[in-house]
């Protein structure tokens, strides 16, 4: 068979094309990563939160469903914000190529996709709490940059089908283009990252100069016994390191002491502003208190039990005079996160309080380094605001915080819980004495019972530790004979009002999870 001159110019075509492909799907992405680099740079002149990445993701949480956030949360745990990043960088690739690929000299279809991201990247910066117009500008500015080097880029890239241009994935001029391209979005961002270290190492020296405060009104000690220390078992006191961290703030606050200031205002006699010194010049208290997330799953392990040092909130609500009619504290925090607090519960005599140290360290800026509320008895998407900024006194039926506007109950009191710590699931087990261990809690009611039962048998009591107060979670033990085979243990706890925990399975969303805790094990 005889090949023709036209089917050598067809086989050359293909590799040609392909290499041209590649080169403008490569100057999409370049072009998209200019836009985040600029963006970047401009935003920490800004405010961080104009950035436009970090803006389109905050509102992405913002706005997604319940039932995305819990399917994440279900999904990747409290790694659901490097999830959310990994995706969010994904798409941008990936739109960025097909931008490349179908920008044209007299068809700028690319330089459209960027504008559209663009126009997403704006609305999604003003959104922000306390966004001004210059929100935008870090968008604006990057896309503007970006469309101009997709545009050199895509035209330089343009090759005649059958050229006889060099056989290289890149045309030199092309390539030398990116380079620039790309030199100059990795200097923007990393002047935005230096920028932004430079505030972080302040508020990181700013933590480590903290002190303690001295506190006169300490937590009682902990008595012997009420940590099982039983191998595997959940310890009575939750590391800083350990503790859940569920919050909507995809870049962690960085407030000094020297920023922080509590506005007070809304349905009250006196409004008022409080800074750090004005905080500090009141007399502290220290307490153990347990606090659950909302989203915990039946046996799941979003709760934690810590000892927190701060100031009480019912000596400020006491100051301020708050109106008889006014039964909602809105709490902000500073990235616009919201809370409504039944104002009840922070007059009954429970340990509310500014938190300002946690296991006799500063608050790690991860759970609210300087202030934060911890509010026992209630869920913490109702209560426990970090990085606390604003308070409005209001009512439940003319506010709405973030995740009730979300469908999820505005009151959020903690359901009674129990869970099986030890053995592990699906354990190999030798028949026999087997000791089974776990947590309860029924915060500010406190657990009487815990009762344990094998294989849908009648249940047994628990022998329960000590109970610290009616505010943290109390441990128990239970002796199990156990034969060959495999098993399956339930847990229910009842709390001290005789309130037995809800047997149906429920689903977190939206007022917490109900259901008995079961394992199975085989014992060989």
């Amino acid at each position: 068979m005889t090949t023709t001159i036209d089917d050598r110019h067809d086989a050359a075509r293909t590799p040609r094309r392909r290499r041209h492909l590649f080169s403008r799907a490569l100057a999409g992405v370049i072009a998209a990563g200019v836009v985040l680099g600029v963006g970047e740079l401009l935003s920490a002149l800004i405010d961080p939160n104009s950035s436009p990445f970090y803006a389109v993701g905050s509102t992405t949480v913002d706005r997604s469903p319940a039932w995305a956030r819990e399917f994440a949360i279900h999904t990747f745990g409290t790694n659901d914000k490097p999830a959310l990043f990994v995706g969010m960088t994904t798409l941008i690739v990936l739109l960025a190529a097909i931008a490349g690929i179908v920008e044209r000299p007299r068809a700028p279809f690319g330089s459209a996709i960027l504008a559209a991201l663009g126009l997403v990247g704006v609305f999604a910066a003003t959104q922000r709490p306390s966004a001004t117009w210059l929100y935008a500008l870090p968008t604006v500015v990057g896309v503007v940059a970006g469309i101009a080097v997709l545009r050199v880029l895509t035209a330089t890239a343009q090759a005649p089908e059958d050229s006889d241009a060099e056989d290289s994935w890149l045309p030199r001029r092309t390539f030398l283009l990116i380079a620039a391209a790309a030199a100059a979005a990795a200097a923007a961002a990393g002047a935005a990252g230096r920028y932004l270290g430079q505030q972080a190492a302040e508020a990181l020296d700013n933590r480590r100069a903290f002190a303690v405060p001295d506190v006169t009104d300490k937590a009682t000690p902990i008595a012997a016994g009420t940590d099982i220390a039983v191998p595997g078992a959940t310890p009575f006191i939750t590391s800083n390191d350990d503790f859940y961290r569920i919050d909507t703030a995809l870049r962690v606050p960085r407030l000094t002491t020297g920023d922080w200031q509590l506005r007070i205002h809304g349905m009250v006699d006196r409004e008022l502003t409080l800074n750090w010194n004005d905080l500090i010049a009141r007399t502290p208290i220290e307490r153990v208190i347990t606090m659950t997330c909302v989203s915990n799953e039946v046996g799941g392990n979003l709760a934690g039990n810590a000892t927190w040092i701060g100031y009480p909130i019912k000596d400020i609500l006491d100051e301020i005079g708050v109106h008889p009619d006014a039964d909602m504290l809105l709490s902000t925090s500073s990235d616009g996160f919201t809370a409504g607090t039944p104002v009840e519960v922070l007059r009954d005599g429970r340990d509310a309080i500014l938190a300002v140290a946690m296991n006799g360290q500063p608050l790690p800026f991860e759970h609210g380094y300087p202030v934060r509320q911890v509010v026992p008895g209630l869920y913490g998407y109702v209560s426990a605001t970090k990085w606390v900024v604003d308070w409005e006194f209001t009512r439940f039926d003319k506010a709405e915080a973030y995740w009730t506007k979300r469908g999820w109950s505005a009151r959020g009191p903690i359901k009674t819980a129990s869970r099986i710590d030890v053995p592990a699931p699906f354990a190999p087990t030798a028949p026999g004495s087997v000791l089974v261990a776990g947590t309860a809690w029924a915060q500010h009611r406190g657990i009487g019972k815990v009762e344990v039962r094998a294989d849908n048998g009648q249940w047994q009591i628990a022998t329960l530790a000590p109970q610290y107060t009616v505010d943290t979670w109390r441990q128990w033990t239970w002796e199990w004979q156990a034969t060959s085979g495999l098993h399956t243990l339930q847990v229910r706890a009842t709390d001290l009002d005789g309130n037995v925990q809800v047997e149906e399975r429920t689903p977190p969303i939206p007022g917490g999870a109900t259901g008995w805790h079961t394992r199975s094990f085989t014992v060989a």
